[in-house]
């Protein structure tokens, strides 16, 4: 479901592997209700609605006694597909947003389009393949999903770092700041597509 008068949308997704629930609101306090059954991506997940000001509420059941990928990827897809939904035609956005975020020794750099167009560069590498029992290969899995569904733009560049608890909680932080300053309502053109083709969806 979405609201014509706030942006918010549910997205409910269920799979041979997964069972998504989602729900967004644009416009919130980056209140949160996370519960994947993956406790890292929990973390991370908490921290892209907390700095993205966007209010999430997410439930995933998946097949984790194969692996993590199937809850990650379909999670992303999900808030990809809510955030979408509750974009509508992106009238009166900001659109472009970008900023470097330090944590400690680690500073990564997230640029978005909320273009209508998907596509992922990703400049980000791990020295260990897990962070706990967490694959660190699936923070860009993630990342692809969302990038995907919500027809972002998305660039995310780690310039240095150590801890790859670090880098990777940057990156969803990064990420965050950037969506909520590109969705935020531009009150100089709160009623145009930010686009000379007048449309933002494709």
């Amino acid at each position: 479901m979405s609201s014509p008068n706030k942006r918010t949308a549910k997205i409910e997704r269920t799979t041979k592997e997964t069972s998504i629930a989602v729900s967004v609101n644009l416009d919130g306090t980056g209140t949160f209700n996370v519960a994947t059954g993956v406790g890292f991506f929990d973390h991370m997940l908490e921290q892209l609605s907390r700095h993205s000001l966007i209010d999430m509420d997410i439930k995933a059941n998946g097949d984790l006694h194969i692996d993590d990928h199937h809850t990650v990827e379909d999670t992303g897809i999900a808030i990809g597909q809510a955030i979408a939904k509750a974009l509508g035609d992106r009238r009166g956005i900001n659109r472009y947003a970008s900023l470097d975020l330090a944590m400690d020794e680690t500073l990564t750099r997230a640029a978005l389009d909320v273009s209508g167009r998907p596509f992922l560069v990703w400049q980000v590498e791990f020295s260990a393949p897990k962070i706990g029992t967490f694959d660190t290969e699936l923070v860009r899995e993630f990342f692809q999903a969302l990038s995907q569904n919500a027809g972002i733009t998305l660039h995310v560049t780690n310039l240095y770092g150590a801890n790859n608890h670090h880098i990777a909680e940057t990156c969803f932080k990064a990420v965050a700041r950037t969506l909520r300053n590109a969705i935020e309502t531009d009150p100089r053109q709160k009623d145009a597509i930010p686009s000379t083709k007048g449309t933002l969806n494709g």
